[in-house]
């Protein structure tokens, strides 16, 4: 989609470069603005996107910080285009378009209302709240992934879930790292663990419900691996949108810390899908 006036003070990004460059930046330096309406971005959206729809984004300045970047993008670019301009013209200085928009991304994608982070956070959640209830949401993942493997019968299926209930364990462990490091007692949060039964995953995902959903696509590495991003792309974004709502710098400090191991998450199971692919696929291979 093209207009006639030329864009001043706005750079493009394409997918891949955006990809990289959030890939590579700390969560908390750049803003990920999805200017469509919430219906779209219901349906699909990028990890940690703040909606605020071209309609509104004059009257909503305020809610965007000039000193990050911002990565604007719309369904196919036009609209996305239009508001960097707008916001170029307000001072924002560190402003791009995503050409193509969410019809030429290929990357992770999360989707659910933008309200669906407020059955998670007040806003005023402390540190050890937010530690504990990520580490509730890895306990539920590994759940999950325990339920899966039990039903397996492939065994290179098999060794896909004993890998990925090693990893989440790892991620718990990480977790307890972080309550160390906010001179936070960690038998605090294995002893409430112990009392109570994982039903959500990471993402905010209700394990029995989602089990039922996609039944059909467990029963297959490529499947596995690609649920899995699923719900690691999910959990991203929750962390993402948890943090924005935050008004304790502490606790939203620790968000983006959790997000940014999501993102080194969504990356080892990227490799691990190219890697079967690329088995599946060489000459001799199964």
């Amino acid at each position: 989609m093209e207009t006639s006036e030329q864009l001043t003070n706005v750079g493009v990004m394409f997918p891949d470069d955006a990809e990289t460059f959030m890939s590579q930046h700390p969560e908390s330096t750049f803003t990920v603005l999805d200017v469509r309406q919430p219906i779209e971005y219901e349906s699909e959206h990028l990890p940690g996107a703040k909606l605020i729809p071209l309609p509104e984004l004059a009257d909503s300045l305020r809610d965007l910080d000039p000193g990050k970047t911002i990565i604007v993008y719309c369904a196919v670019g036009g609209r996305s285009r239009m508001a960097a301009q707008l916001l170029a013209n307000q001072y924002f200085r560190k402003v791009y378009y995503l050409e193509g928009g969410m019809e030429a991304w290929e990357g992770p994608a999360a989707e659910g209302p933008r309200e669906f982070h407020l059955q998670f956070v007040r806003g005023d959640e402390t540190v050890q709240e937010v530690i504990t209830l990520s580490y509730k949401m890895e306990r539920g993942l590994k759940a999950f992934h325990e339920t899966v493997r039990s039903k397996a019968k492939d065994p290179e299926l098999i060794e896909l879930l004993a890998h990925l209930i090693k990893a989440e364990q790892s991620h718990m462990r990480r977790l307890l790292d972080v309550s160390l490091k906010w001179d936070m007692d960690p038998d605090e949060i294995r002893a409430f663990e112990e009392n109570v039964k994982a039903t959500v995953m990471e993402g905010g995902i209700d394990i029995r419900r989602f089990l039922a959903k996609n039944e059909s696509f467990l029963q297959s590495v490529a499947g596995v691996v690609d649920v899995a991003m699923m719900v690691e792309t999910q959990a991203l974004d929750l962390y993402l949108r948890m943090a924005a709502a935050s008004n304790d710098a502490s606790t939203k400090e620790v968000l983006f810390e959790i997000a940014e191991e999501e993102k080194a998450h969504l990356r080892a199971l990227g490799r691990v899908l190219e890697e079967h692919h690329s088995q599946t696929t060489r000459p001799g291979g199964p």
